[in-house]
């Protein structure tokens, strides 16, 4: 473990909440912007003060990009001072991120200027925080590194829409991660570095020949993004180990499968707990962690919860350091291809006034876990 990761300070709170805040483009040519379309642009205080009653005073924010740099060069951090001003007032810690799946328009993410304008960015933004908040920021350079360079670089399902090219994607990313990340501690020199990713099960059919070695190397590519950024392969990017101070592990119910094929369900045989994934991650890296995005959708809700709450509980019993646990998304969206009402969050659509419905489900297996933890402490 480096050493700031072993002064890491603790979150404020175990539970913690992620805003959706994707701004990538879609096939079609749409840009999605899910502050936006989820209304917590406009209702940011009041999303804030109702999180109080779970006790949560941690937050997953993100910067978003390409409104903030819809002229080439010029940097207009507007949209994110109603949400920096609500933090402080409500004394909720944010767990930033500079690049969620978009970018600015007039950049090819495959050339060196890209990198230049993202460092950019990440450096503008660390003058603000210096500005305006008195704590040291939690900042995630790039999020889930690993599923942009799948989603974009190898089926074209979003930007940059290349095939193909998925580890190309991959090198380009750390790169801007790392350039973020230095931008960021020449200004903030004690930020602390969050690098969160997606993290899987795969496993392969004995009765194929070489299919168990292939789905456990496509197993371990999960860890290829942490490895750059830590410069233990591909050293020609830079990598260092002081690049990663807290990992953030995004885990939901559809990340263990059959080698191209089916998704393997908790009832399955071959499924791999998620408090050993939890512990093979500790123990590769030394690192603090948290489990950085979960969730599902509809009446599933709770019942996910209560797994991922107990395999947290073992991991942390036999010693592995799980500082939080995220709930994502904490509000119900529109989905990303078809803008469908996505019944995955702890609240609703706000009405008018910003008002959310609860799913009260959720809420009180949430309770549930909180008050038995209480009582184990």
């Amino acid at each position: 473990m480096n050493a700031t990761s072993e002064a890491l300070r603790v979150f404020k709170s175990f539970l913690q909440a992620r805003f959706e805040c994707s701004t990538h483009k879609l096939v079609t040519g749409r840009r999605l912007d899910l502050v936006s379309s989820s209304g917590h642009d406009r209702f940011v205080k009041q999303d804030y003060a109702r999180l109080g009653d779970f006790g949560i005073q941690t937050v997953r924010e993100g910067i978003r990009w390409p409104e903030i740099e819809k002229e080439e060069g010029q940097l207009d951090f507007s949209t994110v001072l109603p949400i920096l001003c609500a933090a402080k007032e409500d004394n909720i810690e944010v767990i930033w991120d500079l690049l969620h799946f978009g970018w600015p328009d007039y950049l090819n993410i495959f050339t060196p200027e890209w990198v230049d304008a993202f460092e950019r960015l990440a450096h503008g933004f660390a003058v603000l925080l210096r500005e305006r908040e008195a704590e040291t920021p939690f900042i995630a350079a790039v999020n889930e590194i690993s599923f942009v360079s799948w989603a974009g670089g190898d089926v074209a399902y979003l930007n940059p829409f290349a095939r193909n090219r998925g580890g190309e994607l991959k090198r380009q990313l750390v790169r801007g991660a790392i350039a973020a990340t230095e931008a960021v501690r020449s200004v903030i020199p004690g930020a602390v570095m969050v690098s969160p990713e997606p993290v899987i099960h795969i496993v392969g059919n004995p009765g194929i020949p070489g299919d168990v070695e292939r789905a456990e190397a496509y197993r371990l590519s999960m860890f290829e993004a942490w490895d750059m950024l830590t410069g233990r392969v591909h050293a020609d990017l830079g990598g260092k180990e002081a690049y990663i101070d807290v990992i953030g592990v995004n885990f939901y119910d559809r990340n263990e499968w059959w080698n191209f094929g089916q998704t393997l369900h908790r009832h399955d045989a071959e499924y791999r707990p998620f408090h050993l994934i939890l512990k093979e991650v500790y123990e590769r890296y030394g690192r603090p962690l948290f489990v950085a995005e979960t969730g599902t959708e509809g009446e599933g809700r709770p019942e996910w919860f209560a797994y991922i709450a107990n395999e947290v509980d073992r991991a942390r019993n036999s010693g592995v350091p799980v500082e939080g646990i995220c709930l994502y998304p904490i509000l119900n969206h529109p989905g990303w291809d078809d803008d469908r009402h996505c019944h995955n969050g702890l609240w609703d659509y706000a009405d008018e006034t910003g008002e959310r419905e609860i799913y009260r489900p959720l809420a009180e297996e949430i309770r549930r876990y909180q008050a038995e933890s209480q009582r184990r402490a």
